[in-house]
Formats: C-alpha cells, sequence, structure tokens
C-alpha cells in the first residue's frame, strides 16, 4: 500500500477548508487549486487576471517544491476562470512559468470560484 504525503509551504497560502495543498504519493504531487492570494497577507495580489494568474502559479510552484517535484514535472494542469474573456491574459502569464515542453491543461469557465479569485490553478507532477 502506497503511503500519502501531506504538503504544505509558507511559500503558498493555507488551506482555506478541510484538505490539503498538496499530496504526495509515490512518485506523483496533486496540487489542490491555487488561488493569486498573498501566502502573507492572504489578500489577492491584484483584482486582474494577471496579477492573480502569476501569484496563483508562485503558489502552486510552492507546493510542488514541498513535494520534491517543480512547474517543469507537471504532465497535467487545469485552470478555472470566472470569465472566458481572461483566457489570452492568464495565457500570455501562464507561457512565461510553461516555457518549454508544456504540460496537459484544461481550461474552463466556472460560475465562481473561491473568494471570488479571477483564476484558480492545480496541477499534477511526477517527481523526479
Amino acid at each position: 500500500m502506497t503511503s500519502k504525503q501531506i504538503l504544505t509551504s509558507e511559500q503558498a497560502p493555507k488551506a482555506i477548508g478541510p484538505y490539503s495543498a498538496g499530496i504526495r504519493t509515490g512518485n506523483l504531487v496533486f496540487t489542490a487549486g491555487q488561488l493569486g492570494v498573498d501566502p502573507s497577507t492572504g489578500e489577492f495580489v491584484s483584482d486582474e487576471i494577471s496579477g492573480q494568474t502569476r501569484q496563483a502559479l508562485k503558489n502552486l510552484q510552492a507546493v510542488l517544491e514541498a513535494g520534491g517535484a517543480s512547474l517543469e514535472n507537471v504532465v497535467k494542469a487545469t485552470v478555472f476562470l470566472r470569465d472566458m474573456d481572461d483566457f489570452g491574459a492568464m495565457n500570455e502569464v501562464y507561457a512565461e512559468f510553461f516555457t518549454q515542453n508544456p504540460p496537459a491543461r484544461s481550461a474552463v469557465q466556472v460560475a465562481r470560484l473561491p473568494k471570488d479569485a479571477a483564476v484558480e490553478i492545480e496541477a499534477i507532477a511526477i517527481v523526479g
């Protein structure tokens, strides 16, 4: 039986509910959705999609690193948007973080996100 390791990071916001920021099991890391929240203040870094996307990816990176992975190890990402009209601006920032061999990805518009965020991003990565 494979065990699971609960992941946390001081560089990522604390969970705002009964869930873990990330889980590592074997050589896989699964992250919870990350918002564009500054981990030190608990507040959004910006009202704009670009700022929130950048911070959400930094938070995602911190959780991945807590599990021994990195953005380069991501094999699947899911992006949840409050407005699909923000897709282009989100994609521009996303491309700054995934410059080569980007992971598979889905991007969907949802009715509402936690804390009325503009974007939430989750990922699955392989360690190693």
